[in-house]
């Protein structure tokens, strides 16, 4: 059955020309590649979802965090909608598996070669499947 769309945040972190991907964990997107991100608690604001997922998964405080596009995501297969919000921000911090139940891999990556696959969310951001679309 078909579960009403849910809010989902992702935390788009760059250095050097590169950004940040984990390999998820976990029966959502097991094996694909993302931004660390998550699902948006009650009373929260995005910027604090996103400081907490990076925090929770990849251990590292972002700041400067501003919107950057919402994504539309469907999964066919599981019957799940998200509306996805991107933000991104800056860190100096280290990345480290924090979550080791959610997160398999983490690592940088240039934009014009990010692993594959990608995390549907992430697909739509990188297609520019989005809102806007830059």
């Amino acid at each position: 059955m078909n579960q009403p769309p849910q809010v989902g945040v992702g935390i788009i972190i760059t250095k050097n020309d590169q950004v940040l991907l984990m390999r998820r964990k976990g029966p959502h997107g097991q094996g694909t590649w993302s931004t660390p991100g998550g699902h948006l608690d009650f009373g929260e604001t995005p910027e604090l979802c996103a400081a907490r997922e990076a925090k929770e998964e990849v251990g590292i405080n972002v700041v400067d965090i501003r919107f950057r596009a919402i994504t539309n995501d469907v999964f066919e297969a599981t019957g799940k909608h998200y509306i996805t919000i991107w933000l991104e921000g800056e860190s100096n911090g280290e990345p480290t598996i924090a979550a080791e139940e959610e997160v398999a891999e983490i690592g940088w990556f240039a934009w014009d070669s990010l692993p594959q696959p990608l995390f549907l969310s992430m697909e739509n951001l990188v297609k520019e499947n989005s809102y806007p679309p830059k």
